[in-house]
């Protein structure tokens, strides 16, 4: 064997190594919830429905699901709004430091949503009376993913050309029919990234819902999947996994019906 041959099943087996390091993980959230003896190895064992029962059996566990759509949903509509109104702005009207203003906004807004900000946040919600509710989660999410929207945006509306807004005035549209009408349909491949985005972001987060929220009845899906430990203090595989894939699998599917719908190839303008 020569020395090519040496370095060429190298390459595989670390490649191998990889692949098995992200897809072993994948694999035990759709084996372990079906399992009879559930464990953080990947073994089927007698496959069984009894930890699915087990959680549709705790209310608090299915509310919490509706809790996620509502906060999901609010962000993903509040990000949508206004990411899109600023990121017009900064597209069809050049100003001086405008650039500078959004690099500094996507800069902040790193800090906000992070662990470091949690404290000044949770000070200011109070401050605010939204403690404990989920418009302060809605506000504080969304304030943090908003920048980064605004950014991808108005790279995206750079690339409409201003003659098809100029086209659609001159022919008497009114500057609201022209965005309604005109520039939103061209412009929709792009909102619905944002909107996918913003809703995975909300979707997910733990540590905001958390600090924010102080009432069990309000708690997110990602916060009340840390509720099944044993009295002992000890995680329930069986209804950790189940609850698990049940919380992934709304994800999974906005992916793929957007994604069958829209595409993620998308571009401004028309193409022609």
């Amino acid at each position: 064997m020569n020395k090519m041959n040496v370095a060429s099943v190298i390459t595989y087996i670390f490649l191998s190594l990889i692949v098995a390091f992200f897809v072993a993980p994948i694999i035990w959230l759709f084996v372990t919830p079906f399992s009879s003896s559930p464990s953080l190895s990947i073994s089927l064992g007698t496959p069984t429905l009894g930890n699915f029962n087990s959680v549709f059996q705790d209310p608090a566990a299915i509310y919490s699901f509706g809790n996620s759509i509502i906060i999901a949903v609010g962000v993903t509509l509040a990000t949508v709004i206004c990411a899109s109104l600023a990121a017009y702005i900064f597209s069809r009207y050049n100003f001086r430091g405008s650039n500078f203003l959004i690099f500094i906004l996507i800069l902040f807004s790193n800090i906000v949503s992070g662990t470091a900000a949690m404290v000044p946040l949770y000070m200011l919600n109070i401050s605010l009376g939204l403690i404990n509710s989920y418009l302060g989660v809605i506000l504080t999410i969304a304030g943090g993913g908003i920048p980064t929207s605004i950014f991808i945006l108005k790279n995206f509306f750079d690339s409409i050309p201003k003659s098809y807004e100029e086209a659609a005035l001159v022919d008497g549209s009114s500057y609201s029919q022209m965005l309604l009408h005109i520039f939103l349909p061209l412009s929709k491949k792009g909102i619905i990234v944002i909107a996918t985005l913003s809703f995975i972001s909300a979707w997910g987060n733990f540590l905001i819902p958390f600090i924010l929220l102080s009432s069990q009845g309000t708690y997110p899906a990602s916060v009340t999947i840390y509720n099944f430990y044993t009295e002992m203090g000890l995680p329930n595989i069986g209804l950790i996994s189940a609850y698990a894939l049940l919380y992934t699998l709304p994800v999974i599917i906005g992916y793929l019906v957007v994604n069958k719908i829209f595409g993620f190839s998308f571009y401004g303008g028309i193409k022609g």
